[in-house]
């Protein structure tokens, strides 16, 4: 069974957040995945003598509750970042809970083309990131079954045409 999810046009103001706590599991996860194995992540000594003063989780563990937001909530399912200006502005660190949210600031009529304000804030309202996101929403079909696999895209070609 196939479910078709049709994208809404989102509209300038509009916004959406999600927050989650960062764990030790965070980092090691991460470091699979990227090899970033930086002793500021992992060294407690070094930690301690750096700047930041303790472990501080990667910089993509801190900005990947942006693509969770962009993806699940605003502007929702089918939508890729094309470009992306953050600044990392404080460390985050293990047991941090961080909440990232996005605010519609420019909306293209002629493409599904959204370009959002982009921050993520700790629990104690100091700004981690903030930034920008281009993003480029599709309509998309995915499998009914509820198993996590996507179908193919209904309204693209690949390597057709131009965001």
């Amino acid at each position: 069974m196939t479910t078709r999810s049709v994208r809404t046009t989102p509209f300038v103001g509009q916004a959406a957040q999600l927050s989650r706590t960062v764990g030790d599991n965070d980092i090691a996860l991460f470091t699979e995945i990227s090899g970033d194995r930086n002793p500021l992540h992992y060294d407690e000594a070094a930690a301690k003598a750096s700047r930041f003063g303790e472990i501080v989780v990667q910089g993509g563990v801190t900005s990947a509750i942006l693509n969770a937001v962009v993806a699940e909530e605003l502007p929702g399912p089918g939508t890729v970042f094309l470009n992306v200006n953050w600044s990392f502005k404080a460390p985050v660190r293990p047991g941090d809970t961080i909440t990232g949210r996005v605010e519609v600031i420019l909306v293209r009529t002629d493409k599904p083309i959204t370009e959002l304000r982009t921050t993520v804030t700790r629990d104690d309202g100091t700004v981690v990131l903030d930034g920008t996101a281009l993003c480029y929403t599709m309509d998309i079909a995915t499998s009914g079954a509820g198993d996590g696999q996507s179908g193919q895209a209904d309204s693209r070609q690949r390597g057709a045409g131009r965001w």
